[in-house]
């Protein structure tokens, strides 16, 4: 067994439910190295305790628990990022066989959606689930009814379950569990009613006889090694963003020192030492705002002035270099540097930082134009743009151009695909381009048509290896039904995560309207085809957005 999860979840928190956590870790810890995670734990609870005398991955009981159940009810959104970064420290630290994750105790506070946030934050965690249903109250058809309920909230958020264990069992409820549930897809084990963690020395003797006789630890350990076709929700896919950056720290500036967004992510970023920051402005300005604002470790951060001489001549000079067909003095190129994207440019092309992060008070065009006058594209590319990850429920595409060409031609249409599928494989994709348009496969016809489909042609002489269809209509591109009825026998088609838009008001407007509409985090843009990374931020970014440029930017740096 390698890098197993499995989630063990209740509708009740309990009544069973620890029972079960005992016996599957013990089992599982019987054939390798097998840790604990409780993403929702109060500091007063004593079950991770008991659990951990079964675990065998040398952990205590402070590093196991992720938040707080008061948390996860007031904002179960910071709570799920809160716990899959606990999840990922952990699970380093551990390197375990196996990590059995147990969910939510019982609680006397009501939460609605209690279940359903077991349920996300497994997909969260890429954890296999076990359910544990307790038959106390229900019958044999209302233990099915409950199976059901459950296992559907599990698969719409991505996960699978892998076993049942019907717990609270006497032998004439045991039997109609199993009478009710004769055919399930997955195994079902019966457990009798047994009191833990419970008062006696032999209360773990008790519990674990309870569990070995009724859940043979072969099929349990066979169960945990179910295949499973993990989702990547955006959870984490930004924690996976923010350990990458931090694998290989790479060095960012921020030109927008006085904004305070921009501070509150650099102090994010910096008290979990993912990226080491330039911020551009006055050191004691900053480090005062910051301690008006609570953040504690802004003075982490590297400061540069930018009346700073030693780093103004250097800087000029090369400017001057770098513009000279354009007849630029040093008293033009002084008077450019007093625009802080300009000088955070600059600090990029003379070596200080490996990338910059810009736009939250500036537009676009002041974050690009200096990258495109000194940074310059790289080799080969004949021009920049602008492409999205969009994080959906279980899985991460690419939206591109939304923001830098307004009505590309075929060929920059192709290149534009071409630089978006590089983007995708970056970040963990593997792409499958979908060229967009309001015909599939020739069922429209007009110029736009001609264009995309020229542009698809060039797609394919560019990069032979690239799985590219078009022109497609998005739904056609997105959904494998609707595929297979306007683009029958395409293996693209349905399964594209590479979405390449005609223009950029179609780009623009689409990821805008899936963000609003759907719930999918936006990252980016990531700005492609530049020399060294350049990224811009919408002026309406919240904190996160910066956040995970940031972190892209760190990771883009690194390639």
């Amino acid at each position: 067994m390698t890098n197993e999860v499995i989630y063990i979840a209740s509708p009740e928190g309990g009544n069973g439910r620890n029972v079960v956590a005992y016996g599957v870790i013990r089992a599982l810890a019987a054939k390798g190295k097998t840790a604990l995670f409780r993403p929702v734990a109060c500091r007063k609870e004593t079950l991770s305790a008991e659990l951990l005398k079964a675990a065998n991955a040398g952990q205590s009981v402070e590093q196991v628990r992720g938040v707080c159940p008061k948390c996860a009810r007031k904002d179960k959104g910071a709570a799920r990022g809160d716990i899959v970064a606990a999840y990922a420290a952990e699970l380093e630290r551990t390197d375990p066989d196996t990590m059995v994750i147990v969910g939510r105790d019982g609680s006397k506070v009501f939460d609605p959606e209690g279940f359903g946030f077991d349920a996300d934050v497994a997909a969260d965690l890429k954890a296999k689930t076990f359910l544990a249903i307790c038959t106390i109250p229900r019958d044999g058809e209302q233990v099915k009814a409950t199976v059901e309920a459950c296992t559907a909230s599990v698969e719409k958020a991505g996960g699978k379950v892998a076993g049942v264990f019907v717990t609270g069992c006497t032998d004439e409820k045991a039997a109609d569990a199993r009478k009710a549930l004769e055919g399930s897809s997955v195994p079902v084990w019966t457990i009798p009613a047994t009191d833990f963690p419970g008062e006696g020395a032999d209360a773990a003797e008790k519990a674990a006889k309870a569990f070995d006789d009724n859940a043979p630890a072969a099929q349990v350990v066979e169960a945990a090694g179910t295949s499973f076709d993990a989702p990547t929700t955006p959870y984490a896919f930004q924690n996976g963003l923010l350990a990458s950056a931090k694998a290989h720290k790479k060095t960012i500036v921020l030109p927008e020192g006085s904004e305070d967004r921009i501070i509150k992510a650099a102090d994010y970023l910096l008290s979990r030492d993912i990226v080491d920051l330039i911020i551009v402005g006055d050191r004691d300005a900053i480090l005062e705002r910051g301690k008006e604002l609570g953040l504690d470790s802004l003075s982490k951060a590297s400061y540069q002035p930018m009346d700073d001489e030693e780093v103004l001549k250097p800087m000029v000079a090369k400017l001057c270099e770098l513009r000279a067909k354009k007849g630029m003095t040093e008293e033009q190129a002084r008077k450019q540097l007093t625009d802080p994207s300009y000088f955070g440019t600059m600090l990029v092309v003379l070596g200080k930082a490996d990338g910059l992060v810009s736009g939250s008070i500036n537009s676009t065009a002041n974050t690009v134009r200096p990258a495109l006058q000194v940074i310059k594209t790289k080799p080969g590319a004949s021009l920049v743009s602008g492409a999205f990850l969009m994080c959906f429920k279980d899985h991460v595409a690419v939206f591109a151009d939304c923001a830098i060409n307004l009505n590309p031609n075929a060929e920059q249409l192709a290149d534009i695909a071409v630089q978006s599928a590089q983007t995708a494989r970056a970040f963990g994709v593997d792409p499958k381009v979908g060229m967009l348009c309001y015909s599939t496969l020739g069922s429209g016809k007009g110029p736009d048509v001609d264009l995309v489909e020229e542009a698809t042609k060039l797609v394919h002489e560019k990069a032979p290896d690239l799985p590219a269809v078009g022109s497609i209509q998005f739904d056609a591109a997105w959904s494998p039904t609707v595929a297979a009825t306007k683009a029958k026998g395409n293996d693209v088609a349905g399964h594209v995560n590479v979405f390449v838009f005609p223009s950029l008001a179609a780009g623009n407007i689409a990821y805008k309207a899936v963000q609003r509409t759907s719930g999918a985090v936006a990252i980016g843009p990531v700005l492609q085809g530049l020399n060294k990374p350049v990224n811009d931020l919408s002026r309406g970014a919240l904190v996160e957005d910066i956040i995970n440029t940031v972190a892209l930017t760190a990771v883009e740096a690194q390639q």
